[in-house]
């Protein structure tokens, strides 16, 4: 071999040799230096649509990405695995993200399992499947939840009656319970609408459907779905109601053994002296409370407090509690916000009375100045509920007929926030509570 020769091999070697070297120092910059996590902060500065954020993480979870929801930190944030399938995503759907190397992830982490920092890291496991319990056709009003999940763009599923006698909740993880009326009493609409054509078309078709499932009136066949519904919750299933679904289910489930309904609603007396036949014992959230039997007023019963509010639209506003993040874990998930301070709004059933709540159900969201309780959470058997009063977080005094809200203007709603959070709840690998 040459000199030359010789010279041109070690030139090579050593060219390898740097290549070599330079990929070695890259690969580790990779792993320490470059982009391996995206955050998608939840603060009301920096994120442009905080409802689509939510979507987001259902669609990392679809997708088998890794997510993690850090509770307190800007406003209840999402971390991920970078992915650009993930990255691509927030960009079409309008979601503010930051691309964060593996080390300014850390130290987030780090900063968040400070003892002396109210927040935590989640870990949040699987995209929950979800079912909305809500008639067949168009009713005249709309539903916050299904706009919520519609704009959001997390999928679900419509159930209703048949379904559930059929024992398909099983199937789901989280059950969204539609505006509805489970004393089959029709909404109490009796006075306002009994000869609007929905309204009579809504009776006849209830009633075709009870006969067809076998039962002699509609509010023993509401009665035996929300039985279906209770032991759901109890066997580990997670509830979610809003307005007059709430106090209506329990109202189901106090008078299991006792007919409250009068005789334009099932065809047949109320039993004698019903009040004082109510069990108590069988009702998720609410205890002694007093029904209304008069058919013609719009109100079910004590619980709620629509008719004894004097607040001012411009002054009606609910604080959410803070909760201890290492400690409470659930009740922080579920109060995630960007404020604390969120605009009141009403319904059927708007606000829960406090002396009618019982003692071992959380009050997550209170209006202190009218001393009302607006969002609730409590636990039964293995699983758990929350309820939620009022019908539309965007719409002040939706009325029968009004238009449906459009999400589109109002992307950073803290009210609608409070429902996706109990929409991810189930995705969050649990913690037992602390206290």
């Amino acid at each position: 071999m040459t000199f030359r020769s010789k010279f041109r091999k070690v030139k090579n070697n050593q060219r390898q040799f740097k290549a070599l070297m330079l990929f070695t120092v890259f690969f580790f910059l990779g792993l320490t230096g470059f982009a391996n996590k995206i955050l998608v902060p939840m603060d009301p500065d920096t994120q442009q649509n905080h409802l689509k954020a939510y979507g987001i993480t259902y669609f990392a979870l679809e997708h088998q990405i890794k997510a993690q929801w850090l509770l307190n930190y800007r406003g209840g944030s999402f971390l991920f695995d970078a992915e650009d399938l993930l990255e691509k995503e927030c960009k079409i759907r309008g979601v503010s993200f930051e691309i964060l190397t593996d080390n300014d992830a850390l130290a987030i982490l780090d900063e968040i399992s400070s003892p002396s920092k109210n927040m935590e890291s989640v870990i949040l496991e699987k995209a929950p499947k979800i079912a909305v319990y809500s008639p067949k056709g168009n009713k005249p009003w709309d539903d916050a939840v299904t706009m919520a999940l519609t704009y959001a763009e997390i999928p679900y599923e419509t159930i209703y009656d048949t379904e559930v006698l059929n024992d398909a909740l099983v199937l789901y993880d989280w059950l969204h319970l539609h505006h509805e009326d489970f004393t089959g009493q029709y909404g109490k609409f009796y006075r306002a609408y009994r000869t609007a054509p929905w309204y009579i078309e809504d009776k006849k078709n209830a009633e075709a459907l009870a006969e067809n499932l076998g039962y002699r009136k509609v509010s023993e066949e509401k009665l035996a779905v929300a039985l279906k519904i209770r032991d759901y919750v109890v066997g580990g299933g997670f509830m979610f109601a809003m307005c007059s679904a709430t106090d209506s289910f329990d109202i189901a489930l106090a008078a299991e053994n006792t007919d409250i309904a009068e005789p334009m609603f099932d065809g047949d007396p109320s039993d004698p002296g019903y009040q004082s036949k109510l069990d108590f014992t069988n009702s998720f959230a609410f205890t002694d409370f007093i029904l209304e039997r008069n058919p013609m007023v719009y109100e079910f019963s004590s619980i709620d407090m629509t008719a004894k509010r004097a607040v001012p639209m411009e002054k009606d506003y609910f604080t959410l509690m803070d909760y201890s993040a290492k400690w409470d874990v659930i009740p922080t998930m579920l109060t995630q916000n960007h404020t604390r301070l969120v605009k009141g709004f009403m319904g059927q059933t708007t606000a829960y009375n406090p002396d009618n709540i019982k003692a071992n159900v959380l009050v997550m969201g209170e209006n202190k100045v009218n001393g009302e309780a607006r969002y609730i959470h409590g636990v039964k058997g293995k699983g758990f509920f929350t309820f939620y009063g009022g019908h539309d977080p965007e719409d002040y005094q939706h009325r029968v007929g009004d238009p449906k809200t459009e999400l589109e203007l109002h992307p950073n709603s803290p009210g609608y926030r409070l429902i996706l959070n109990n929409v991810l709840f189930p995705a969050a690998k649990k913690k037992k509570k602390k206290t």
